[in-house]
This record gives structure tokens, sequence and C-alpha cells, in this order.
């Protein structure tokens, strides 16, 4: 596609092939900022490209920043959760705002996150930080003398999660001091938190100057497993005061432009509770989700929220309606092996055969043993499926953690 001068330049940080093809196929100036490995595949592809891993900020930090700006390059765009914190500390140059930085350790930072959710009056769940175990076993104490709990009666969880890792990685769910006996050193210093019960979902949120512009409620099924877009009728019944809470969001971390993932919990007697807030697409490839029901890129409605060229009719024009636009719904199931020792991929016949099955990116098992799961641990692949009822896109995700795909 002709690029337009008068449009933003921007540079994606990391590597997600679908980000870079939304953004070979939009009108905006582009570079992939990634690891050495994806040179090659850059170079064969004439893909706009520089090399940077994303190790730790160290003094060599400015010289991202400064490079970009030598390129003309208006904004960074985080497409993984190690690559934020590259993020605002290039935009705070690019943009001459040094709060950018500050703002992009609160989100990574969990513990941060929730302290200043809560200065804000968000509702949050009781939270601490632990740097060891003890810390930890005190917590699991406390909460449960707190909730009155009587010797033998079983304890409530606790959550325990790593600082400044994506989503499930890193999250644990303690229930006995047994349990903190198998956190490995190197997982602390950690946050911990009290047992939210409630539904649980997350939100996508494309914001340019300071409003929402598009805003989806995706809705889980299991989390760490499955998830589907639009969110049912009976969860979309809440999108107003869902939108209040991510206006007050918004305002809270001061947030004017780009992305975020905030994931909540709505209790049973309709009270909302903030979990955490990403500033980057989410995982489980929602925004390939969200393009199968609405047809719109969401990489290139991400393109268009972060560039400071965009113009307000852009915008306008490039978002459809929330749900009324949708054809449907869209969701996937992360498949993880339920037996000890694999052998094949074995596709279940009653997934293959549902009318509402679209295809899977799993692959065979390159080893037998199947590695214990520690935490959330990562799927091995996605299984998609599309169609138009909530309900039973509900049941139809539920029951594949029923199934064997390794055998």
């Amino acid at each position: 596609m002709n690029t337009n001068s008068e449009k933003g330049y921007v540079a994606l940080l990391g590597w997600s092939l679908n980000a870079v093809e939304a953004a070979a196929d939009f009108d905006r100036r582009y570079i992939v900022v990634a690891p050495d490995w994806a040179k090659d595949y850059c170079d064969q592809h004439d893909i706009p490209y520089m090399p940077w891993n994303f190790e730790r900020i160290n003094e060599r930090s400015m010289e991202i920043a400064q490079k970009l700006q030598e390129l003309g390059v208006d904004v960074a765009i985080p497409l993984f959760e190690e690559t934020v914190e590259w993020a605002g500390a290039i935009n705070s140059v690019l943009l001459n705002n040094p709060r950018l930085l500050g703002q992009s350790m609160l989100m990574r930072d969990k513990s941060l996150m929730k302290r200043r959710a809560q200065l804000g009056g968000i509702r949050v769940g009781i939270f601490e930080e632990a740097h060891d175990r003890d810390d930890v076993i005190r917590f699991l104490r406390r909460v449960n003398q707190t909730l009155l709990k009587l010797d033998g009666d079983p304890n409530d969880p606790i959550h325990f999660k790593a600082f400044d890792k994506a989503g499930c990685l890193g999250h644990r769910v303690i229930r006995t001091p047994d349990d903190v006996d198998t956190i490995p050193d190197e997982e602390f210093p950690a946050l911990i938190e009290s047992h939210l019960d409630g539904w649980e979902f997350a939100v996508e949120a494309w914001i340019h100057d300071g409003k929402i512009r598009f805003l989806n409620i995706s809705e889980y099924v299991s989390l760490g497993y499955s998830v589907f877009v639009p969110a049912s009728p009976e969860l979309e019944k809440h999108r107003a005061a869902i939108t209040q809470q991510i206006e007050k969001l918004i305002k809270v971390f001061d947030i004017e432009f780009g992305v975020i993932h905030p994931e909540y919990f709505l209790t049973s007697d309709g009270e909302m509770y903030f979990g955490e807030v990403a500033y980057r697409p989410p995982g489980f490839k929602v925004f390939e989700l969200l393009e199968r029901v609405y047809g719109f890129n969401a990489y290139q409605g991400m393109i268009l929220a972060f560039d400071p060229k965009t113009t307000e009719q852009e915008i306008t024009e490039f978002f459809p309606k929330e749900v009324e636009d949708a054809d449907g719904y869209a969701g996937c199931f992360g498949v993880y092996p339920r037996r000890r020792v694999v052998s094949r991929l074995e596709i279940p016949e009653e997934t293959e055969d549902h009318p509402y099955f679209e295809s899977h990116e799993l692959t065979p098992p390159m080893e037998e043993t199947v590695t214990k799961r520690t935490a959330f641990g990562t799927h091995w692949g996605l299984v998609y499926f599309r169609g138009a009822d909530a309900d039973e896109m509900f049941t139809l995700l539920k029951r594949q953690q029923e199934l064997d795909f390794y055998v």
C-alpha cells in the first residue's frame, strides 16, 4: 500500500508476524525493532528492520530512542509485555514527555499498578509484596484469619504473581503452606493478593486523545484456556458500567493514546474489582478473533491509536460499532496435553465435526514427556471457533477442556 508521509512513522517493538503484515498493508511508514534472529526474514521480505535485544534497560538504552528519532519515527508501539517499558522510555524522548516512562513502569510492576489504582479510588482486592516464602505464608494466614476461618476449614486461596510477567506466566494459586514450597527462588519478589470470587473478563480499549474509540469485552470461559469475543449478552448488559470503569482507569493512569488490556472481576452483587492492566495487545490472539467477527484489523487500529498524527475523522471512520456490527462470535481454546506421555497429535472428532470449528495451529509433539505444568503454564497451540450463538460458544469452549488433543 502507498504510505502517506504526512501520517505518523511508527516503530513496532517486538516480533509479531500479524502485526507486521497489518503495518505493511497500511498507509503509515513503519519499522520493526526486533532481536537479531528476525533479520533474515525481514531482509527476504523487504521489511524495514532495526536490530535490538530487549534485555534489561541499561546504559545503552538511550541509543535506540536516538536512532529512531534520527530516522524521523514519531512513536513506538509495544507488541509484548517485555517491550512496554522500552516503548515508554522511547516515547518519552520521541514525544518529549518524560512522564511516559513513569507511566510504563506502572504498567509493568503489578504492585505499583495496584497501588496507583487504589489511590485513584478504583476497587482492588487486598494485596502485598512478597520477598520470600515466609511473606506468602503470613499473607495466606492473615487473609484466612480475616475471613474468620476456623481450624480445619479449607483455606480461601490467594494468588501469587510475578511482578513483571505477562498474563498467566508466573501466576500461581496458593491454598496451603505446602503450595508455597513449590515456588522457585527466582520468582521473588512478587505480588500476592486475595482471591476475588466473580465473573472474570478482560477489556481491550483503543484510546486516542484520552477518549475511548473502541471498547471490546472479552469473555473468559476458563482463565488460561479459552476466550471469545464479543462477550455474551449477559456480560454485555454491564457495558455501560464497564465503560465507566475504563474511563476511570484512563484518568487514574493518565493515558492519552494507545491500546490497554485490563482485567476485572464482576462480583455477584454487581461490584467491579480491578485485576490488572497491560499496555499492549492481549494474548490468545484476541486481535485476530476481533477481525473474524468485525472485519477490521485491530493492529491497524492500534497504529491509529498510537499515531499522534491520526485525525479525528480517520479514527471515527475506522472502527465499527461495538456488538451491533459483529457477525457472530469468535473464540479460541489453548490446548495443553492432559497426559504425562504423548506420542502424536490427534484432533478429537467431536471438535472437528462441530459446525463452529474453523482451524487450529497445533503441531505434532516434539518430545514424548509432557513437562509438569508450573503455574498456569503455556499452551501448546490454539484451536479457533466461530459461530452465531454465545451460549453454544461457551459450552463448546468449556467442553474442549475434557478432550485429549495429544495422545
